[in-house]
Order: C-alpha cells, then sequence, then structure tokens
C-alpha cells in the first residue's frame, strides 16, 4: 500500500473509526470515504506525514456529527473553523498550528462536552473567559490569535499580538528590568477577576506582583486604542517624568498590538487590540473614596488590598491604615492640602487633571494622598486639532472637581451634584456644621475649621468658572485655616 495515491471506497456501509494507521500511508493524495456510516475518531495532524500529501478528501455522508475525536493538528489548513460546528459530540479536539481563523467560541462546535482542546497556534478571535482556560490550560491557547481578558462587568479588552514576549515593559524606575506582556500576563493571573480591582471610565484596574517582589497597579487605557504608537511612548515618557510627593506618575507602560494600525476593518479585533497599559506603583491603604464611602461599612469593591483584617500591620511590611485614622480632623485636612498641592503643581506647569474625584486620589503608607490619572484625560481623542473645553477640561473645571472632593472629607457623602447643592445651600444659610461627617472625632477649633474647608469648597463650586479661586489661592486659603508642616 505504499504506492497506493488514490483510494475510493464510498457507499460500502463502513463503520466505526477511521484506524489511525489509514493516515500512515504516505503516498496517498485522493480519499474518497463518502456515503458511509464512518464515525468516532478521525485523527491525523503532528504525527502523520501523509496529511500534508492529501489533495482531496471526501468525507460527506456520514455519522460524523457523533465523531468523538477530531485531530487535525499541524495540516496547515485555513479558511474558518465553523465548517466544523455541527459535530456535537466532540469529546476531543485538536485543530494546533494550522492558519484557521473564527470567533471563538459561537464558531466552534459545543465547548462542555469537550474534555481536550487545543486551538493554539491559529488566528481565532473572540473572548477567552477565565472558566475555560482553567478547563483547557492556558498551553490550549497561546498563540491561537489576539489575547481577550474579561473583566467582571462582562466586558472584555483585547491585546493583538501573536507572542506576548513582543511587547515590552517599559519601567521607568527600573529601566534595566527586562518585562514584558507576558509578565503581566502572569503577573495577574492571566488578568483574572481575583487581580481586577476596579473598573473605571478608561477601563479595568488590576493588581500585580512583578520580579523582584514590585507591587504595581495596571490600568488598561480603553479609551487609547486608536492612539499612535509613537505618540502613546511620548505622552507615557512625559507623564513618568513628573515629580512632586502628592502626584502619582507613572513607572512604567506597555503597548500590547501592533505599531502601526492597518485598517480598521481588518478583523475587529485588530482595531481593538491595540492596548495600551500604564503601570504605577501600588498603595496598600487604596483610594480616598474606599476610605470615605466604603470601609465604615465594610463594604469596598477591593478585594483584600494586604491582608484579611484592616490592621495597623501585613505580610508585605507596609503600614496599612485602620478606618479609625480617617476619621480625625487633621488626616482630611492634611488630605485636603496634599490634593492642593498636587494639583497646584501641575497647573503651574501649565497642565491640568481633567478627572479628579476621590476614586483618583491616592493614599501612602502614612495616609499621604497621592493624585493619579493625570496627563490621560483626552487621551485617545479623535480630534486633535481641538481646543480643550475649559467647561470640561481647563483649571477652573480642576478647582470645581476639588472642591467636589473637599466638600467629601468633610461631610463623609458622595460628591453627586445633589450633595454639593445641598452643602452650599446650608453654607450660605450659615448652617455648614450641619452638613458635616458625624463619624469625625472634634475636638477644640475643629468643628469651625471644617466649617472654613466647607467654604473653600462652595468658592471651589461657584456656578460661574470665573467665579472659583486658582488652585494656588485654594491651597493657600486650606493652609491658613489650620498650620501645617510643609
Amino acid at each position: 500500500m505504499s504506492q497506493l495515491h488514490v483510494i475510493d471506497l464510498s457507499g460500502n456501509s463502513l463503520r466505526g473509526q477511521v484506524p489511525a494507521w489509514f493516515w500512515s500511508i504516505k503516498s496517498l493524495s485522493d480519499v474518497n470515504l463518502s456515503r458511509n456510516r464512518l464515525g468516532g475518531r478521525i485523527g491525523f495532524g503532528i504525527n502523520s506525514s501523509s496529511s500534508s500529501m492529501i489533495k482531496a478528501l471526501n468525507l460527506s455522508t456520514n455519522s460524523l456529527t457523533k465523531m468523538e475525536s477530531l485531530n487535525i493538528s499541524s495540516c496547515k489548513i485555513s479558511g474558518n473553523i465553523r465548517v466544523i460546528s455541527g459535530l456535537r459530540s466532540l469529546k476531543y479536539l485538536d485543530v494546533s498550528n494550522n492558519t484557521m481563523n473564527g470567533k471563538f467560541p459561537s464558531d466552534f462546535p459545543p465547548l462542555d462536552g469537550l474534555v481536550f482542546l487545543n486551538v493554539s497556534l491559529n488566528n481565532f478571535s473572540g473572548l477567552v473567559g477565565s472558566d475555560k482556560y482553567k478547563k483547557f490550560g492556558k498551553s490550549a491557547f497561546s498563540h491561537g490569535g489576539p489575547f481577550s481578558f474579561e473583566t467582571e462587568s462582562g466586558s472584555s479588552w483585547v491585546a493583538d499580538i501573536k507572542e506576548p514576549t513582543s511587547a515590552p515593559v517599559t519601567m521607568s524606575s527600573k529601566p534595566l528590568m527586562n518585562l514584558t506582556f507576558k509578565d503581566l500576563i502572569a503577573a495577574t493571573s492571566h488578568f483574572g477577576k481575583d487581580s481586577l480591582l476596579a473598573e473605571g471610565r478608561c477601563g479595568p484596574l488590576y493588581r500585580a506582583v512583578l520580579p523582584g517582589d514590585i507591587h504595581v497597579a495596571i490600568k488598561v487605557l480603553e479609551n487609547a486604542r486608536d492612539l499612535d504608537h509613537d505618540e502613546a511612548v511620548a505622552l507615557f515618557e512625559e507623564i513618568s517624568k513628573v515629580k512632586h510627593p502628592n502626584l502619582l506618575p507613572l513607572c512604567g507602560y506597555c503597548i500590547a498590538g501592533p505599531s502601526n494600525l492597518k485598517s480598521s476593518n481588518v478583523y475587529d479585533y485588530t482595531f481593538r487590540g491595540k492596548e495600551k497599559l500604564v503601570l504605577y506603583e501600588f498603595m496598600f491603604n487604596g483610594d480616598l473614596h474606599r476610605w470615605l464611602h466604603e470601609l465604615p461599612t465594610l463594604k469596598t469593591n477591593v478585594e483584600d488590598w494586604s491582608t484579611d483584617t484592616w490592621e495597623n500591620k501585613n505580610t508585605s511590611g507596609f503600614h496599612v491604615a485602620s478606618p479609625e485614622e480617617i476619621t480625625s480632623w487633621l488626616t482630611r485636612h492634611r488630605v485636603a492640602v496634599g490634593v492642593a498641592r498636587g494639583v497646584a503643581y501641575l497647573h503651574h506647569a501649565g497642565s491640568t487633571h481633567g478627572q479628579l474625584v476621590a476614586s483618583n486620589i491616592l493614599l501612602s503608607d502614612s495616609l499621604e494622598p497621592r493624585v493619579a490619572g493625570f496627563g490621560l484625560r483626552n487621551v485617545g481623542s479623535r480630534n486633535k486639532n481641538a481646543s480643550l473645553d475649559k467647561q470640561d477640561c481647563g483649571f477652573e473645571h480642576d478647582v470645581y472637581c476639588f472642591g467636589v472632593v473637599l466638600i467629601e472629607l468633610m461631610t463623609g457623602k458622595q460628591g453627586s451634584e445633589g450633595n454639593v447643592e445641598w452643602v452650599r445651600r446650608l453654607v450660605r444659610e450659615g448652617r455648614g456644621g450641619d452638613a458635616l461627617d458625624s463619624r469625625l472625632r472634634l475636638g477644640g477649633d475643629s468643628a469651625s475649621e471644617m466649617v472654613e474647608c466647607l467654604r473653600v469648597g462652595y468658592l471651589c463650586t461657584a456656578e460661574l468658572p470665573e467665579k472659583r479661586p486658582t488652585m494656588q489661592q485654594v491651597l493657600g486659603l486650606l493652609k491658613d485655616i489650620h498650620p501645617v508642616l510643609s
């Protein structure tokens, strides 16, 4: 049979599976097994040198819908995987090392019954849920297409790279570190939900521990997908150079996607896959929003920042504050002054923040505020020539947002429009004390000083932008209310 080139066994009522030795006939080029009752297993792949010689294969009119095993790995097959989607009895499927395409999992046979799956080294797109990684293993999807990750809310983001080591991580604080996107995947358990800290307007935020026990927070900038590669590098380098005790600059970044966008209609994932990830130093005490609005009721969207209890120590050697510390008036005043210093520094340098909210204010070991997220407000803006809207992105807008944060600090209430108007009305009526956070430990002149801070918040949230003070003036007012160490 070593010289057999063509075999036609059609219409013979053959049953069962095609034996493995059949595919070892190296001379086969034309195989017709149609109109039989074949099923079970059809396997030719990486160990079958003959498979690449077959030019015609006819398996029509058989019982292949009951097939339990299909191995067509390393067969140089291209085209859509959808042609085998009707094989609903499969338990073993290996299509690795081809150039097949299609959507995962919609174009595939049902996955529930599969006990083995390998789609690696192909051009598939789609979302691979964390449950699939656990069931089939990460190697089953290695280089299977663009890397796709799912968040807690069900949304997803995609990194359009075939090889995760091809996307370097630039660490500005440690330029000699040799890291890639693959290291970020490993450090976040494949950007799994257990590593997800929060989902913000710009994208998901993950916690990671890099080699060398470096704790970082990784932000995926979903609004920067169509930002030019070189522009992104220039922007991230500029932000990473900002140095101020009350600002949290980037400590690194990674661009996981091609450097040049070919076309937005060349597969959907090609456009969506140009992900930009920025890295920040991890703050074990979390953000101000968490401390003001979540911890007192033990409802936090951040699972276990350091230990299972909110104590003053953890295994990493960092001070993790207790909820009582944020109820101190002096602590809140120090936070307000620190944030004002950071934003005033940005304004003095001619920059704005644009999205100053309590969740963008991180707290250090000593509860010293570090403002994050600056420089990223207009990332990905399609109209690069448009002037900034002062109502939304200018200095006055930052002042208004700071006023909202200040009101949150003094009242302990969410910075909603309704709460801001409520506080403004009380201040106008001379009843600012009625708005103070009842959880605060007050003594001496604390109450009157807090009311003075509310008055500063009132000035910052003036309806007319031109009526608002500058951030440098705000900083001076806060320091006059209570002396602080420089």
